[in-house]
């Protein structure tokens, strides 16, 4: 499998997630469940098919992290559609993934079989692929959290029993999760990779920089008064930092030469 095979699984995927979508905009439970993971098992063939090609985890170059990114997307919104049923949801997840997907059509990268001694870990895949996860989820809470302020902004109180507030809870108490086994999994690889858990390098640091960010929102909401559309206002803002921490590190002076997470 190479990369010119993409734009075939892409159209296909892209068709069944937006088929997904209309299904549950029409009620039609069955079709988004079925078009939905009909795509997303489209998606992972595809993905699965380049490991074996590049005989390593396709997550090295950040044209291989969006792979990951669009897969985990859907998944996402499938997960809160068949938890809360909320139906629009399915399709903010589809155009996004969309977006990720026509980035990776336009600007291809090269995807060789090079891994640098550091990557041929056992920690490597289960590291990236669980932050990816966490990222996908923490984008849903974000797009739920929009939805709030500039949409539902006239009916926004602190009252518990909000329900696009819980869900908004719940998608960051999980992508916080998986954030956390990320940074757990992460540290166990540099230990053994670098002999030290941690090198405060600037991926590092803005990694621990967005995990207090997501802690501070949860902690925030859990206090007795607060105000609802400042503790949205951090969710948008401890998304910037997850911005940063993904891809905004390669452009900081900083991290030019001497850090060892920047994608090539």
């Amino acid at each position: 499998m190479t990369w010119d095979y993409f734009i075939y699984f892409a159209i296909v995927s892209i068709f069944c997630w937006i088929y997904g979508a209309y299904g549950a905009w029409k009620g039609k439970t069955k079709i988004a469940y079925i078009a939905t993971i009909t795509g997303l098992l489209v998606f992972l063939s595809f993905i699965v098919s380049m490991w074996i090609s590049l005989e390593r985890p396709p997550l090295r170059t950040m044209g291989e992290t969006r792979l990951w990114y669009s897969f985990f997307l859907p998944l996402a919104g499938i997960i809160v559609y068949g938890r809360w049923k909320y139906k629009w949801i399915l399709s903010f997840s589809t155009m996004m993934a969309v977006v990720f997907i026509c980035v990776n059509l336009f600007k291809p990268e090269i995807h060789n079989k090079t891994l640098m001694p550091a990557l041929q870990s056992p920690w490597f895949a289960p590291h990236v692929i669980v932050y990816m996860f966490a990222y996908a989820l923490l984008g849903a809470a974000t797009v739920m959290a929009l939805y709030l302020l500039f949409f539902k902004r006239n009916n926004l109180t602190n009252t518990p029993g909000s329900v696009e507030l819980a869900i908004t809870d719940n998608l960051v108490y999980v992508g916080l999760s998986f954030m956390t086994f990320g940074m757990l999994f992460g540290a166990l690889w540099a230990k053994e990779a670098w002999g030290h858990y941690w090198a405060w390098d600037p991926k590092e640091t803005w990694a621990a920089i967005t995990w207090f960010a997501y802690l501070a929102y949860i902690h925030y909401r859990l206090m007795p008064k607060h105000n609802t559309k400042v503790a949205l206002w951090m969710l948008l803002i401890a998304f910037v930092l997850l911005q940063m921490c993904w891809w905004g590190i390669n452009y900081l002076p900083s991290a030019q030469g001497a850090s060892v997470h920047t994608y090539n």
